[in-house]
């Protein structure tokens, strides 16, 4: 083999491992298989936002395939709620998170979705700069502020703190922005804060620019952020694999909520497996104090969700607001009030 011949094979080899490796790093071959198979056979896609609100079902997903050798469904994150809106308006996934106002705003449009669960309670904060001007809100006035979506509890909230404080929400600049990028966009100054849920509010803070200006439950006893949601006609054609994933979420909302241990160790292993975060900011947003998100009771209510819509009307967000049976199907919450907490222990897995 001449010079060239082998330079040639070197610069085959080459690009045969770039490929290769790009192939393994980059290609959810769990989803493509997935997708190859019978549609009576595939699992439901479950979109998520690495936010403490979406952490429940990483956790299920996680203790399913370890006390039980399998899941039932399969996770795939998102970065924002605007993607997840879309990918399940086209049917790319079954069943996401998503922040309340917009899944509510999905059905007021006829998107065939249903709301089934609650993520957690409470969780969301106002974050400004540690150092800045904002002291109180009304120091808001003339400011900027992300929030996850126009459509999200998080503005709701905002546009109420902003109401009691006497500052028209006109003299405030509120910007749409993906949950991970406002940490560094507060830093920098790009933002002068932002109304997000956890653990975006513990990272300002850990990070030492930020602080929080007010929690969610000052302003909205029994704060609700993100809901989970499924297609209608998976609901309709396969309620068992829908009641399958709530049950999931509801043991491991109990299992969370059991102390201090459990949320440790899920904030170990959802940072590493799911959130690509580190286990440190998890393990400040689940127990600094541990009340601060709380994963009982995640059954949706009616006086929650006339709440969020009677916002969400004068706000603009829906023309009127729909019968709560429109939005929400009960059915799959209903039957996990006798739901347990899972049995798993953490010092039998190999993370400690």
């Amino acid at each position: 083999m001449d010079l060239r011949q082998r330079v040639v094979l070197a610069a085959v080899l080459w690009l045969g491992s770039l490929t290769g490796l790009h192939l393994w790093l980059n290609v959810d071959w769990a989803a493509v298989l997935n997708a190859r198979l019978p549609e009576n056979e595939r699992k439901l896609t479950v979109a998520y936002v690495p936010v403490t609100c979406h952490l429940a079902c990483p956790v299920a997903d996680y203790i399913s395939r370890r006390s039980m050798g399998r899941t039932s469904y399969l996770l795939k994150m998102f970065q924002g709620f605007p993607e997840i809106k879309e990918a399940l308006i086209a049917n790319r996934i079954q069943a996401g998170f998503l922040v309340a106002p917009m899944a509510i705003a999905l059905r007021a449009q006829g998107v065939p979705i249903k709301i089934v669960y609650l993520g957690h309670r409470y969780g969301s904060a106002a974050v400004v700069r540690k150092q800045g001007p904002v002291k109180t809100v009304a120091d808001l006035r003339g400011r900027t502020v992300a929030v996850p979506s126009r459509f999200s509890d998080e503005r709701l909230m905002l546009l109420q703190a902003l109401e009691r404080a006497g500052v028209p929400s006109r003299e405030v600049k509120a910007v749409e922005m993906a949950p991970p990028d406002v940490g560094a966009a507060l830093e920098v100054g790009a933002i002068d804060g932002y109304v997000m849920g956890e653990p975006y509010p513990s990272q300002a803070e850990l990070g030492g620019y930020g602080r929080v200006l007010f929690h969610a439950r000052e302003y909205w006893p029994d704060y609700i952020s993100c809901v989970l949601v499924v297609r209608q006609d998976v609901i309709d054609r396969h309620p068992e694999a829908v009641q399958v994933l709530v049950d999931g979420i509801a043991r491991s909302g109990l299992w969370l909520d059991q102390g201090t241990r459990e949320r440790l160790y899920a904030a170990d292993f959802v940072g590493r497996y799911y959130f690509n975060q580190p286990p440190a900011l998890l393990r400040w947003a689940l127990t600094q104090p541990l009340g601060r998100v709380m994963y009982t009771p995640l059954s949706p209510r009616r006086a929650d969700f006339e709440l969020v819509q009677r916002l969400m009307h004068r706000d603009g967000l829906i023309p009127q607001q729909l019968p709560f049976e429109d939005i929400v199907d009960t059915r799959f919450a209903e039957a996990t009030h006798d739901a347990t907490a899972w049995t798993f222990e953490p010092w039998d897995d190999e993370l400690n």
